[in-house]
């Protein structure tokens, strides 16, 4: 009985161990749905995805305002209940911000306008991602993941998990981050 104590007891501390060694691995703590800023500005990643009605849109095409990116997908509880708060953030910041919300649904438009109508969204632009390219470029660990990105071009900070988009908070602090010719 003391033997299988001690194996106990063993498997405590090496689980313990490796649990704490998992936390100080370098990746910040995950705060789901809080604005994480990016320890430094990198320029983001050249992606581009085709819009509802089939035009392609880049992110370098809008350089010069905020953009949200936000990825999302019509079965993902989280980004459903997110979806709201983007449509009223985009109305929030004004024309020197962008929110472009990419579907990483693999039906493409054929199961994400029918859902975008639905919700009535049409302030946000929709991009459609059915390869999940976006996904595996900018590494993102679940859905929803939203990047902001400076008027720069460079990726300011990122948010895992829903967010309140619209949220006195958030909007101030994306508020700050609009270009200078806003106004704002």
């Amino acid at each position: 009985m003391t033997g299988c104590r001690i194996v106990i007891a063993i498997v405590i501390l090496v689980a313990s161990a490796l649990g704490g060694a998992a936390q100080t691995s370098g990746e910040p703590d995950i705060k789901l749905g809080q604005f994480i800023p990016a320890a430094s500005a990198q320029p983001a990643p050249e992606l581009s995805f085709d819009t509802l009605d089939g035009k392609p849109v880049a992110l370098a095409d809008f350089k010069g305002k905020l953009l949200v990116l936000n990825l999302w997908a019509t079965w993902c509880q989280p980004c459903l209940k997110e979806m709201p708060s983007l449509e009223k953030l985009e109305a929030k910041l004004g024309p020197n911000s962008v929110v472009l919300a990419v579907s990483e649904d693999r039906g493409g438009a054929d199961i994400v306008k029918p859902f975008v109508d639905k919700l009535g969204l049409d302030k946000i632009k929709i991009g459609l991602d059915p390869k999940s390219l976006a996904i595996h470029t900018l590494h993102a660990r679940g859905l929803p993941t939203s990047l902001v990105i400076g008027a720069d071009g460079n990726v300011l900070g990122k948010v895992e998990g829903a967010a309140d988009w619209d949220s006195d908070e958030m909007v101030a602090m994306l508020t700050k981050l609009l270009p200078a010719s806003s106004g704002r």
